[in-house]
C-alpha cells in the first residue's frame, strides 16, 4: 500500500474537502432515521408460523394492538367509583387513534322485545341504576371472570389502538394521554394504582428506552474509551482524533440506516456504541505503529508512510472478518437480524476506512510526537505483563495445555446446561413499573399475550352444525385447565349468552341451543333439520334480526370469517418461555385433533405470543448455521492471508475455546439463549480473531526477517504485538462492559458476555496460540506461510521482499 499513502498523504486536502461534504450529507440522512414501533420480525416469510399468524390478520384482523389498563379497588362496584371507571374509558375513547374501549360499564346485555321477534342490545349499566351493581353483573353468566376478579377486587378495560398510529411516532402520544387520563382517575379516588400493559404499551416504554439508551450509550462509550485512550497515550491529539473518527463513524452508521429505510430496532440500537467499540483499536493499532516507527527512525513523514503502509494491509483484514461476524445475519432469512448484520458490516468497513484516512492526514499537520506521546510503548506493567506471558510460553507449556483442556472439558458440560427461552418480558428490568404491571394481569387476568385457535370446518357455513358447536365447548373446557390461560371466548359463548337472554336471563339457560330450525338465513348458516318447538324456531329469528344491525359480529369481536366456515377461540396466556408453550402444545395437540378429526378439520394455534416463541426457537436453530458460517468466513480470510491451512486450523482453536467457555457459563449461570443472547457468539469470534490475525502477521515478518527461526519469531511477534492486543482488549472488554447498565436484560447479558468472552480470546492468543506454534514448530509454518497472496510488509523498509531469499536453518 506505498501507493495508497501516497495518495492519502499527498491529497489530504481533497480528501478533508470530499470527506466534510460526505459526512454533512450523511447526517442530513441520519437525522431521518426512525424508531420502530413494531415487534421485531424474527421469523422468515416461508415459516409456517408466520404464514398462519399472516392468514389470521387477514381475516379476523389485528390481535396485538391493545392495551390492557387495570385497577384493585375494593370499592370497584360502589356508585362512585364504577362511574368514575366509566369517565375513564370514556375519556380514552375519546381519544384519535383509538379505535373502541371495551369496559366493564359497556358490555352489552340481550333482552327479548315482548313478541320476542328480536333481540334488543344495551349496556348493562348506566350511572341511576340502584339495587346491587356487581350481582347485576354477575347475571349474565359470559362475562363471569372476564373483566372484574372477584377475589382481587380488579377491574380491566381493553383499549384498541389504530394499527397505523401504533406504527406511528404519534403512539408515544398517545400513551401519554392515556396515562395522564389514568393518572387523573387516579388522584379522584385516593390515589389508587392504575396498572397498564398489552404489547402496544410495552413496545412503546420499550422504543423510549430504546432513544434513551442509544445517547446514554454512545455518551458511556465515548467517555471510557477517551480516558483509556488519554491514559494510554497521553496526547490529547492521539485521544482527541480518535473520538473524532468514531463519532463520524456513529453519524455514517444512522446514515446508512436511513438510506436502507431501515428503523432502529433494540438491535440496530446497538451498532453505533458497537462501531465506538470496534473503532477505537483501529486508531489504536495506526497510532501505535506510528509512534513506533517515529521512536524508530525520527522522521515523521517516513513514519506516517510506513503507519499506512504497515497497517493498512492487516487492519483491513481484521475489520473484514470482523464484519463477516455481522453479515452472517444477512443470511439467517430473519428480518431484523439481515438490517442489524447489514447496517454493522458496512459500519465496519467504513469506519477502517474514515480510521485509515484522518488519522494519518491529522498527524500530518502537527510537529512530530514528543517523548511523552511514545512512552507509553514502555509502559512497565504492560511489558512486565508480555514478559509473564512470554515466560509462561517458554517455560509452562505443559500448564497451558493442561489449563487449555480442562477448560474445554469443562465448557463441554456447561454447553449442555445452557437452556434456550423466549419470553416477551424477558428482557424488562425486573425492578420497574412495566414488569411488575405485567406480573399483576398474569395473577389475575391470565396475562395480556393473545393466543389464537381457529378452526375450519371446510365448509361454507358449517358452524352451525350442533356437534361441531359441542366439539368447541369442549375444547374450551379443556382449555380452562391450564392456569397460564385466561377464560377463552367464541362464538359459543355469544350463542349460549343470547339463548340465555332469550329465556328470561335464566343462567340454566347458558348452554348451547339444543337444535338448529331450517331457515332462510340466520348468523350460524342453513342445515335440514326438523323443529322441535316454536321457542328455538322465535329464538334463531331473533339472532337472525340481531345480525341485521351487524351488533352480533361487533360484540363477538369478529368470532367467525365471513363464510361462517372458520371459528376463532381468543384467549390470553402468561408470558410463557419457550419450553414452558413447547410443553403445553405438545399436550394441547393431541386433545385437540381427538375432539376435531384432522382429516375433517383443520386447526391452527397462532398469535403474537406464538410467533415470538417460535422466533426464538428460530434463532437457536440458526446458531450454528450462523457461526459455523463466520467460522468459514474467517477462514477463507485467513487462508487467503496466510495460504496455510494448517496454519489457519491451528488459528482457530484459541478463538473457539473462549467461545466454549461463554457458552459454559451461561450453562453454569443459568443464562439462557434467547435472540438478544444468541449474537454473542457471531460478534465475539468476529472481534477476538483480529488478535490472531494481527498476531500471526507479525509471526509471519518475523520469519523473513529471522530467516525462519521460529523461537526468535514467535517470541518477538509476542513481544510486538502483546502491547497493542493488551491495549485493544481492554478498551473491546469496558467498551462492551458498558451495556451493563442498560434497562434491558438482554442488552445487559451481551455487554457481560462479549467482555468475558472477549478477556478469554486476549489470554488464548497470548498463550495458546505461540505454545502451539512452538510445539508443532515446521509441520504447521509450511513455505506457503511465507509467501502469502495478500503482501504484507517487513519491518525494515529498506528491505525488498521481493528480493528476500529465505533458508531454512
Amino acid at each position: 500500500m506505498p501507493k495508497i499513502s501516497d495518495i492519502i498523504l499527498k491529497g489530504r486536502f481533497l480528501i478533508l474537502t470530499l470527506f466534510v461534504g460526505l459526512v454533512v450529507l450523511m447526517y442530513l440522512f441520519a437525522k431521518d432515521v426512525r424508531l420502530s414501533y413494531q415487534m421485531a420480525k424474527i421469523l422468515p416469510p416461508d415459516n409456517q408460523t408466520y404464514i398462519d399468524y399472516e392468514n389470521f390478520k387477514s381475516e379476523f384482523g389485528e390481535s396485538m394492538n391493545t392495551i390492557a389498563i387495570a385497577v384493585q379497588d375494593v370499592e370497584f362496584f360502589s356508585k362512585s367509583h364504577l362511574k368514575a371507571w366509566d369517565n375513564l374509558g370514556d375519556s380514552i375513547e375519546s381519544l384519535h387513534g383509538v379505535n373502541r374501549v371495551l369496559n366493564i360499564t359497556k358490555l352489552p346485555i340481550l333482552t327479548p322485545d315482548s313478541s320476542k321477534q328480536r333481540f334488543i342490545s344495551k349496556p348493562w349499566y348506566n350511572p341511576n341504576m340502584k339495587g346491587d351493581l356487581e350481582e347485576e353483573l354477575k347475571k349474565q353468566k359470559i362475562y363471569d371472570g372476564m373483566f372484574y376478579n372477584e377475589g382481587a377486587n380488579s377491574g380491566i378495560m381493553l383499549v384498541d389502538i389504530n394499527k397505523e398510529v401504533l406504527a406511528s411516532p404519534e403512539r408515544k402520544e398517545l400513551i401519554d394521554r392515556i396515562v395522564a387520563f389514568g393518572d387523573d382517575y387516579s388522584s379522584k379516588l385516593n390515589n389508587l394504582d392504575v396498572k397498564y400493559s398489552g404489547l402496544p404499551y410495552i413496545r412503546t416504554v420499550d422504543s423510549i428506552k430504546i432513544k434513551d439508551e442509544i445517547s446514554l450509550f454512545i455518551l458511556y462509550t465515548l467517555l471510557i474509551t477517551s480516558f483509556i485512550l488519554l491514559l494510554f497515550f497521553r496526547s490529547f491529539k492521539a485521544t482527541f482524533i480518535s473520538i473524532f473518527v468514531v463519532l463520524t463513524g456513529v453519524i455514517f452508521s444512522f446514515g446508512i440506516m436511513s438510506i436502507l429505510d431501515y428503523e432502529i430496532t433494540i438491535l440496530t440500537a446497538l451498532v453505533p456504541p458497537v462501531i465506538i467499540v470496534i473503532g477505537i483499536p483501529n486508531c489504536i493499532y495506526l497510532i501505535n505503529k506510528y509512534h513506533t516507527e517515529f521512536k524508530k527512525n525520527k522522521n515523521k513523514n517516513k513514519s506516517l508512510h510506513l503507519m499506512i503502509s504497515k497497517i493498512g494491509n492487516i487492519t483491513l483484514l481484521t475489520n473484514l472478518t470482523t464484519a463477516s461476524g455481522f453479515a452472517a445475519f444477512t443470511l439467517t432469512g430473519s428480518e431484523t437480524l439481515q438490517e442489524f448484520g447489514l447496517v454493522a458490516a458496512i459500519s465496519i468497513i467504513l469506519i477502517f476506512i474514515i480510521s485509515l484516512l484522518l488519522i494519518p492526514i491529522w498527524f500530518s499537520f502537527f510537529s512530530a510526537p514528543k517523548l511523552r506521546h511514545t512512552k507509553h510503548l514502555d509502559k512497565k506493567w504492560v511489558r512486565s505483563a508480555v514478559v509473564i506471558l512470554s515466560d509462561w510460553v517458554k517455560n509452562k507449556r505443559h500448564v497451558i495445555y493442561i489449563s487449555s483442556g480442562i477448560l474445554t472439558i469443562l465448557g463441554f458440560v456447561g454447553l449442555f446446561m445452557v437452556q434456550t427461552t423466549g419470553n416477551v418480558t424477558d428482557d424488562l428490568s425486573r425492578n420497574g413499573n412495566v414488569y411488575k404491571d405485567f406480573q399483576f394481569f398474569e395473577k389475575n387476568f391470565g396475562g395480556v399475550m393473545p393466543l389464537e385457535i381457529i378452526i375450519d370446518t371446510k365448509k361454507k357455513k358449517g358452524l352451525q352444525d350442533t356437534l361441531f358447536m359441542n366439539k368447541v365447548e369442549s375444547l374450551q373446557r379443556y382449555l380452562t385447565k391450564y392456569k397460564e390461560f385466561s377464560k377463552s371466548i367464541s362464538y359459543i359463548d355469544f350463542l349460549k349468552f343470547a339463548y340465555q337472554s332469550y329465556n328470561d336471563g335464566d343462567s340454566n339457560y347458558y348452554k348451547i341451543p339444543p337444535v338448529q330450525p331450517q331457515r332462510p338465513s340466520n348468523m350460524l348458516g342453513n342445515q335440514a333439520r326438523e323443529y322441535l318447538n316454536n321457542d328455538i324456531v322465535k329464538f334463531y329469528r331473533c339472532l337472525g334480526k340481531l345480525e341485521e344491525n351487524n351488533t352480533s359480529r361487533d360484540f363477538s369481536s369478529v368470532l367467525t370469517d365471513t363464510n361462517y366456515s372458520k371459528a376463532r377461540i381468543s384467549l390470553r396466556m402468561n408470558d410463557l418461555s419457550t419450553p414452558e408453550m413447547d410443553t403445553i402444545l405438545s399436550e394441547l395437540r393431541p386433545k385437540i385433533d381427538s375432539i376435531f378429526n384432522p382429516e375433517e378439520f383443520d386447526v391452527v394455534v397462532t398469535g403474537s405470543s406464538r410467533v415470538f416463541l417460535e422466533g426464538t426457537k428460530y434463532l437457536v436453530g440458526n446458531l450454528a448455521y450462523s457461526l459455523l458460517l463466520v467460522i468459514l468466513l474467517i477462514s477463507i480470510f485467513m487462508a487467503w492471508m496466510f495460504r496455510s491451512f494448517r496454519m489457519v486450523i491451528v488459528s482457530l482453536i484459541p478463538n473457539l475455546i473462549p467461545l466454549l467457555l461463554t457458552a459454559a457459563i451461561m450453562g453454569y449461570f443459568s443464562i439462557p439463549i434467547k435472540p438478544s443472547t444468541i449474537l454473542v457468539f457471531s460478534i465475539a469470534f468476529g472481534i477476538s480473531v483480529d488478535d490472531t490475525i494481527h498476531f500471526l502477521a507479525k509471526y509471519r515478518q518475523e520469519l523473513i526477517e529471522s530467516n525462519w527461526n521460529i523461537k526468535r519469531s514467535v517470541f518477538n511477534a509476542l513481544k510486538e504485538t502483546g502491547v497493542s492486543m493488551i491495549y485493544t482488549s481492554v478498551v473491546l472488554f469496558f467498551g462492551f462492559f458498558v451495556f451493563v447498565v442498560s434497562d434491558f436484560g438482554g442488552t445487559v447479558a451481551l455487554g457481560l458476555l462479549v467482555s468475558l468472552t472477549l478477556f478469554f480470546a486476549m489470554l488464548s492468543n497470548l498463550l495458546l496460540l505461540p505454545a502451539l506454534l512452538l510445539t508443532l514448530e515446521k509441520r504447521i509454518t509450511t513455505k506457503a506461510f511465507k509467501e502469502p497472496l495478500l503482501d504484507i510488509f517487513d519491518e525494515e523498509e529498506d528491505i525488498d521482499l521481493k528480493k528476500l531469499k529465505v533458508k531454512r536453518k
